[in-house]
């Protein structure tokens, strides 16, 4: 990209505490101020005590890497933006404009659109930016097919009945008219289709795939490495995940992908 005029990415993720004290502060972000349970506070500390945080975060380490990479790969400023953390999603735009750029593209680590989701993300950079650059933001991105090769590439060939997974959203937000729920389905579709997969009403063994995330968060590295394997253990099965694509090399290269095309074509603000 070396030449154009100036751009930068503002890469953006959900975020997470850097250590065990903290959680409560990023669960009332979460919150944004209604009330908190205390039970439900402490079993969060829990989880993340048993992940090891204070021995450092692997969550928030795993977006640094990815962000370097990209930096690596499309030679342009890359900036971090948390949406529940820091640094902000205003702080990675300030550092953008401060940098010079008049072209700002918006790229979140989650490749299915929601309002309540990928719709906040948008709402934030754009009033951070307040039109001091144009920006060019990535609604979407579930059909990508380097993305749906990188998720084939982790379940092809294996005997494992394979279980597509993501994160929940209310039933109101779908009722909508929302396309996250299909736009989950369509990436199913995809990767079991590239990957040439068989299908089985009962088996022993599960292959999980959560297409709804990237990398390894308290989702994938708790409920499913610590929960999902202790039911499946109590119900005499053995249930495995794929390897998160995280910071792997042919995944940033679909990210870097991704903000060339949107340069392409700018979404506007």
């Amino acid at each position: 990209m070396t030449g154009a005029a100036p751009v930068a990415v503002v890469l953006m993720a959900y975020g997470s505490p850097e250590r065990l004290g903290d959680v409560p502060a990023y669960y009332a972000d979460i919150r944004g101020g209604r009330p908190i349970r205390p039970e439900l506070l402490d079993d969060l500390v829990q989880r993340y005590r048993l992940l090891g945080i204070e021995d450092g975060s692997p969550l928030n380490a795993i977006t640094e890497q990815t962000r370097a990479a990209l930096e690596r790969e499309l030679d342009v400023p890359v900036f971090t933006g948390m949406k529940h953390w820091t640094p902000r999603i205003a702080d990675a735009a300030e550092r953008a404009v401060a940098g010079g750029a008049q072209t700002v593209v918006g790229l979140v680590l989650a490749p299915h659109y929601s309002a309540m989701s990928i719709g906040g993300y948008r709402t934030q950079l754009a009033e951070a930016l307040e039109g001091r650059a144009e920006l060019a933001f990535i609604d979407s991105w579930h059909d990508d097919a380097g993305f749906v090769e990188v998720l084939a590439d982790r379940v092809r060939g294996t005997e494992a009945h394979v279980v597509f997974t993501a994160h929940s959203l209310p039933a109101r937000v779908l009722e909508t008219g929302d396309p996250y729920k299909d736009q989950l389905l369509e990436t199913s579709q995809l990767v079991a289709e590239r990957a040439g997969l068989r299908t089985w009403t009962f088996v022993a063994d599960v292959l999980v795939c959560p297409v709804g995330f990237v990398a390894d968060h308290l989702e994938i590295r708790w409920d499913l490495d610590h929960e999902a394997r202790e039911k499946a253990r109590e119900l005499g099965m053995h249930l495995d995940r794929i390897d998160m694509p995280n910071a792997d090399r042919a995944f940033v290269q679909v990210l870097a992908g991704l903000v060339r095309r949107a340069l392409s074509v700018p979404s506007g603000a």
